[in-house]
Formats: structure tokens, sequence, C-alpha cells
């Protein structure tokens, strides 16, 4: 009960298994434990150079099942939880809403209210913390020709099966606190890039695909608009809400990097043109526009004021720079769509 023990769920996708990276190096005292079911998006091979600690441990298993994680809180004794397991892809959500509410929902629901009995049996409530990585998606679609950026007090206005389900966790967490004094936290971030991402969100997917020669798909017009932040900038936010942040509240982590979907992947043609020292040409011919997805949301933004003013985050990394990092990452570790990556 004296060790700091931290939960996280999903460690083994991409951003979590970024944030046991940066928690490993930053907090070498704590202990690790890595809760993640090894969906397709759940790579063992992202947690290289930690699986072999003795202060990391992993389990296989769903953050629904409830025996499973009460044998966790029994065995390790979590002070602190990180919730990234989810189901996140919009596609998969409009072809398959169910998968996305047994996660993302009833599995949440699970997670929280075994560390709520927990930590109440424990008295555990003053030093706990509870985090729920959720999404700027929850807020729906601000308009293109707008300047307005969603805070933290905008509706939820979800577009999709999948941030419905995580708008819906995000009022169950926040329902613990208000009814329980549950010591919660919620992070919303903009889309994530960077290494150890499953090839088919638009960044890893267009890197990929340009690297083998393969079609690059740019869904309708492609003047959809994104913030993009690089996922060690999102660790960085994660770990000082989790350590510094008031109990209740929830934080917008946004890269403050808005780009069209043509316009990103033009720059990262450009960006893999530079890397390879091969013609722009080579990669931009392979631009395909594709039929739109249905309720495709126009665009996203966050005003990141809430995290500055109180907890003193920014961003740090340059864009650019980051995406030849996560360039040079896939050239390194080049996916081929059967094999790990």
């Amino acid at each position: 009960m004296n060790k700091k023990t931290i939960l996280v769920t999903g460690g083994a996708g991409f951003i979590g298994s970024n944030f046991i990276h940066y928690v490993m190096k930053k907090y070498p005292e704590y202990e690790i434990v890595n809760l993640d079911k090894l969906t397709y998006a759940g790579n063992l091979e992202n947690l290289k150079g930690v699986d072999d600690k003795q202060n990391y441990h992993f389990v296989k298993g769903d953050i629904g099942n409830r025996e499973l994680v009460e044998y966790i809180f029994e065995k390790f004794s979590p002070i602190y939880v990180v919730n990234f397991a989810a189901e996140s892809h919009v596609d998969r959500s409009i072809e398959g809403p169910e998968i996305f509410i047994k996660t993302n929902v009833y599995g949440t629901h699970v997670i929280l209210d075994v560390a709520k009995e927990y930590w109440q049996k424990n008295d555990m409530f003053n030093s706990a913390r509870f985090l729920q990585i959720s999404t700027d998606e929850v807020y729906g679609s601000l308009p293109l020709e707008s300047e307005e950026k969603f805070t933290e007090e905008s509706p939820l206005k979800p577009n999709s099966p999948y941030s419905a389900s995580k708008a819906s966790a995000d009022l169950l967490v926040r329902a613990y606190y208000v009814t329980y004094g549950m010591p919660v936290l919620i992070t919303r971030s903009s889309n994530n890039f960077g290494p150890r991402q499953y090839p088919e969100k638009l960044t890893p997917l267009i890197i990929t695909n340009a690297l083998q020669g393969k079609p690059l798909p740019v869904y309708g017009d492609g003047l959809n608009v994104r913030d993009w932040l690089y996922v060690e900038d999102n660790c960085s936010a994660i770990d000082i809400v989790l350590h510094k942040g008031k109990i209740g509240e929830v934080y917008n982590i946004g890269g403050g990097n808005e780009w069209k979907n043509i316009d990103l992947v033009n720059l990262i043609c450009e960006v893999i043109s530079e890397v390879t020292e091969k013609p722009i040409s080579n990669y931009k011919k392979l631009i395909t526009f594709v039929k739109d997805r249905p309720g495709h949301d126009k665009r996203y933004a966050l005003s990141i004021e809430k995290i500055k003013r109180e907890l003193g985050w920014n961003p740090t990394e340059d864009f650019k720079e980051a995406m030849k990092k996560t360039v040079k990452w896939f050239l390194d570790k080049p996916y081929s769509g059967n094999e790990s990556y």
C-alpha cells in the first residue's frame, strides 16, 4: 500500500503503450499494471523495452470482466487508474456499434465501480485518482468557416456511435463523482499521431500505404479539419492532469495544429519524400478521393486555455519534426497488414 501502483487499461494500444513508456521513464519507482484484451489494435510489441522490467505487469483481459478487475485491485492495490481501453475507430462503430457500447460504456462502468468499492473499503479516496481518457469527438462538429473552439463547457453532441459511447462514459464518470465523491478526472484530446499507432487511422494509414505504394484514401473533398497532437505531448498532459488536476474536472488537450485532411496528406507525402529522398510525385500520385463516410464531422478544434491556465501545460513538439519522427518509426518497423508492427 506504500508504493504507488498505476493501473493502465488498454496499455497495449497506441496512446496507452506510449503512456506506459512515458511513465516508466519518468516514474521508475511506480508499479505499472497493464490490463489489455489484445484486440486487433493492441500489440505487445508496443511494450518492448518495458515488458522485461520487474515493476511492469501485464494482464490479458477485458475491462468488462468484473471478476478479473476485482482480482487486479486485490492483488496490486492500484492508487491510480488511467482508462485508455476503448473501441475507437469511427468507421468500425458505424458498421457495428454494439461492441463500442459494451467496451466503452459497460467496461468503463465495471472498472469505475470496482475502483470505487475498493478505494472506499481501503479508505483511499483522498489519494486515489481515476482518469478517464476521452476524445474531442464527444463535442460534435464545428462549422468549417468558424474560428470557434470547443471548451470544457461546450455541450456534448456526439455524431457517431463511437463518440456517443465515449460521451456516455464521460457522463457516467461524472455521475460517480457527483453521487459518490469518486476522485475522477477526464481528459479530451484532439487527434493523436505518432509511433505505435495501428494503421487504420488517417496518419499511419497514409504513411504505411505511401511506403508500400498503395492508394492514399481521402474521404469526400478532403476539406474536413482536424487538430493534430503528437502522442508524447498528450502523455505529458495526461501525466500533469493525473497528478495535479482538480478532482471532478475535465481538461481539453489540443495540439494547436488544425489541418484540412487533404493538406495533411500532402504534408505527409512531403515528409516521406524528405526522409526517403525519393520524389514527392511518387507519393502524391497515390492520393485517391473516396466516398465520404456517414455523419462525417466537419471540424474539430479544442481550446486548451484551461489546462494552460490551471496546470501550466503546453504542447512542445514541433509539428513537422514530430511527423518526421513518426514516418521514421514506421520505416524502421513497417506494417505489412498481417504481422506485428
